[in-house]
């Protein structure tokens, strides 16, 4: 008797310091989260440079991670000040009078008159509205001084997260496979299945993270580019907007291109609105239909619609990281429910859910 109960004892305190040190560790989650991402991703690369130095692995761990910073984490931070510099820029002419949204209305107007008069009859009051938005916007501007002390911390909060998931992933990168196997040996569920897992974890998360990025990348660098050929002001903010919203599949960056597409046409530049829809309907959206099953879908094994709607969900649960974290849940889930139908299940069964995109 008492050897059952100890041991139930013990195994109900490991339970609760385990559940209070994840609690602890709740802050850090987006960090912590983001290490192990970038930890797997780079994994391989890794890997090589052990292959070149061996018996070194701070040294390979470190030049990793300065790859990581210098091929990434430099990029986006460049991306992301310009983002925000052409943002101000706008905001100023928008203050000063030199970006007027009634000229976007008006031409709303003179280019969709039905569209425009069926709004009307639906109850929109474009007489003070390009007046409402000004104001509006005058309004955030003076939330925004009000609350400098905050978004100053915000950015400093953002480089210590930033600062922490670096220091982590160099642990990682180091001692990811110790870590593995200390896992595995730890956890109860079997050895076969936690291979399995962790496997499955790794492949979803570089499929995920690699195919956004990439399909993120490529839309918003095109979107861009015709923005800055049609000689459209702010390309650059419209092409990091489109990059960003690209994250949703399907309709993304057609968000942006397509009212200015339809801006064009009511002010009487047709020639403009044609390039840029046939643009974004070809080019751009061919991106997203071909690049995102191939990148996403195959490599995860995972149908399109439940990479679609994992993606969604996770976006609307836990923000940026859920585009990432959304299909990994969703694979996880395949492989906990493969497991069971294989080895449950008397009768043999088909688990295959559904076509991937690389069909």
């Amino acid at each position: 008797m008492r050897a059952p109960l100890e041991q139930k004892s013990f195994l109900a305190l490991l339970l609760l310091v385990s559940v209070a040190f994840m609690w602890v560790l709740k802050p850090f989650f987006a960090p912590i989260f983001w290490a192990c991402a970038v930890a797997l991703i780079f994994y391989p690369a890794q890997q090589r440079l052990l292959r070149k130095w061996p018996g070194r692995p701070n040294l390979v761990a470190l030049t990793t991670l300065l790859i990581c910073t210098v091929v990434v984490v430099i990029p986006v931070l460049a991306v992301a000040a310009s983002f925000v510099t052409e943002g101000v820029a706008m905001y100023q002419k928008l203050q000063q009078g030199d970006l007027d949204p009634q000229k976007y209305i008006d031409a709303f107007r003179t280019g969709f008159p039905s569209a425009y008069h069926l709004l009307e009859r639906a109850g929109v009051e474009f007489g003070n509205l390009g007046e409402q938005l000004i104001n509006g916007l005058k309004s955030a501007g003076q939330f925004l001084g009000k609350r400098a002390l905050a978004v100053g911390q915000n950015t400093f909060q953002f480089f210590i997260d930033l600062g922490l998931m670096l220091y982590l992933t160099f642990f990682l990168l180091r001692d990811g496979p110790k870590l593995v196997n200390m896992l595995i040996r730890a956890l109860p569920l079997g050895d076969d299945r936690e291979i399995l897992l962790f496997n499955k974890f790794a492949e979803i998360t570089r499929a995920t993270i690699k195919g956004n990025l990439v399909v993120a990348a490529v839309q918003g660098a095109l979107g861009g580019l015709i923005f800055w050929i049609l000689g459209i002001p702010a390309a650059l903010l419209w092409g990091v907007a489109m990059a960003l919203l690209s994250l949703i599949p399907a309709v993304g960056a057609s968000l942006i291109w397509l009212p200015v597409a339809l801006y064009l046409y009511a002010v009487g530049d047709v020639a403009e609105a044609v390039i840029l829809t046939a643009f974004g309907a070809v080019v751009i959206g061919l991106v997203d239909n071909l690049l995102r099953p191939i990148l996403v879908g195959r490599d995860t094994k995972l149908p399109d619609y439940v990479v679609l709607y994992s993606t969604l969900g996770g976006l609307a649960l836990f923000g940026i990281t859920g585009f990432a974290l959304g299909p990994l849940l969703a694979g996880l889930f395949v492989a906990f429910w493969q497991i069971f139908i294989q080895e449950f299940n008397t009768e043999p069964a088909d688990v295959d859910i559904g076509p991937t995109g690389d069909e």
